[in-house]
C-alpha cells in the first residue's frame, strides 16, 4: 500500500481515525467518552486562586474542575469562557485557556485578536492575494481570522463556507458568555472531524466499517503494548512512569565503530512517531547510546528536524550533565488505551 491513507472507523464503540503512510501506522486518534475533548468550550466559574502559581481553579459542569494557568485579575464567582487545551492526568484538573479559538480545516476565528492573517507556509503572492479577497468578501467581524496553510490549492467556495461556519459558531458561543452557571457550550471535535481538519495532505479516505481490521490497523495497534521499538539500526525502549517517560536506546548486535551514532540517529527520527502513537507526553528523558560530544550535535539536529514535522508541541530542553537528553511535550491526547483492544 503506497501513499497516505486515512481510515475512519471504530474500535468497539469508540470513534477512531488512523493515518497510514505506505501501509505503516503514522498516527491514531481515539475518542475517550469519559474525558473532555481538546477544543471543547465551557462557561466556567472561577473557584479559587492557586497561590504561588498565579493560576485559578474553575468549576465546570457535572462537578468537573479546570485549571487556568494565568488567573491574574480574576475573582471567585466570575464566569468566563475557557477552552480545553489537552488531556488531564488522572486526579488532576482539566487544563484550559481563556484564549478561545474556533478552528476548522481552512480557517481559525480568533475573538479578541482582530486582524487578518495568512499562514506563512503559503508563499505565492498571487495565492495570498486571492485568499485575502475571499476573506474580505465574506468576513465582516471584529474578531480576527487566520487562513491556514491547507487553503493553498483548495476550492474557493469551500474556504468561504468554512470561514462563515466558524464565524457563525464564534458568534453563537460568545452570545452565551454572560451566563452564571457552568455550562458546556461546544463538545469539541471527534477523531473523524479532527482527521478531516488536520490531515490535509493528499490521501485516500476509507470509511467502510471494519476497515481497521482489513487494513491491518488493529494488528499495528496491538504492537503498541510492547515497549521495544525496532529501529533497523538497533532498538529503543519507550516506557512511561508516573514522573516521566524514559527512553533507552541500544545498538543491538552491531559492534561497529559507527553503531552508536547510527542507532542514536535512527532513534531521533523514530521518537516522535513512537510518542505520538502511544499518546505519551510530559517530561521525557532519553538515554542515548554513549557517544562523543561532536556526535551529540548531529543527534540534536536530527531530533529538531523530526519534531519540527510533528503536530504536537514539544520543547527540546537539552543535555543533562549525565549525558541524558530532556524534552517537554504537551499533553494533547490521553495515553493509548491498550485495554480497548482486548474485546476487539
Amino acid at each position: 500500500m503506497k501513499g497516505c491513507t486515512i481510515v475512519l472507523d471504530h474500535i468497539g464503540e469508540a470513534e477512531a481515525a488512523a493515518l497510514l503512510v505506505d501501509g505503516k501506522l503514522d498516527d491514531i486518534l481515539i475518542d475517550m467518552p469519559d474525558a473532555p475533548r481538546p477544543g471543547a468550550i465551557y462557561r466556567g466559574i472561577c473557584d479559587r486562586p492557586i497561590k504561588g502559581q498565579g493560576g485559578m481553579m474553575l468549576r465546570l459542569p457535572e462537578g468537573e474542575t479546570a485549571f487556568l494557568r494565568q488567573g491574574k485579575g480574576l475573582r471567585p464567582g466570575q464566569a468566563m469562557l475557557v477552552q480545553v487545551t489537552g488531556h488531564a492526568e488522572t486526579g488532576k484538573a482539566i487544563p484550559v485557556t481563556d484564549r478561545v479559538l474556533f478552528k476548522s480545516r481552512y480557517a481559525i476565528v480568533t475573538p479578541g485578536k482582530p486582524g487578518l492573517n495568512i499562514s506563512r507556509q503559503i508563499t505565492d503572492e498571487e495565492t495570498r492575494d486571492n485568499l485575502l479577497a475571499i476573506a474580505h468578501e465574506v468576513f465582516d467581524s471584529p474578531h480576527g481570522l487566520i487562513l491556514r496553510s491547507s487553503c493553498e490549492g483548495a476550492d474557493e467556495a469551500e474556504i468561504a463556507d468554512d470561514i462563515l461556519a466558524m464565524l457563525e459558531l464564534a458568534d453563537a458561543v460568545l452570545a452565551d458568555e454572560a451566563g452564571t452557571e457552568p455550562e458546556a457550550l461546544t463538545e469539541g471535535d471527534g477523531p473523524h472531524t479532527v482527521a478531516w481538519r488536520e490531515w490535509t495532505g493528499s490521501a485516500e479516505v476509507v470509511t467502510d466499517a471494519g476497515s481497521f481490521g482489513h487494513l491491518g490497523v488493529l494488528d499495528q495497534l496491538a504492537q503498541l503494548g510492547d515497549a521495544q521499538v525496532a529501529l533497523g539500526e538497533g532498538y529503543m525502549f519507550v516506557e512511561p512512569t508516573r514522573a516521566l517517560v524514559a527512553v533507552d536506546v541500544n545498538t543491538g548486535n552491531d559492534t561497529s565503530p559507527a553503531a552508536a551514532l547510527k542507532a542514536n540517529l535512527a532513534a531521533a527520527r523514530a521518537l516522535p512517531r513512537a510518542l505520538r502513537l502511544r499518546g505519551l507526553a510530559g517530561q521525557i528523558t532519553v538515554d542515548f547510546v554513549s557517544m562523543s560530544k561532536a556526535h551529540r550535535k548531529q543527534v540534536e539536529q536530527s531530533l529538531r528536524a523530526a519534531f519540527r514535522a510533528d503536530p504536537i508541541e514539544t520543547s527540546l530542553v537539552g543535555w543533562t550533565p549525565m549525558g541524558l537528553f530532556e524534552m517537554q511535550r504537551k499533553r494533547e491526547r490521553p495515553p493509548f488505551p491498550k485495554a480497548m483492544l482486548k474485546d476487539v
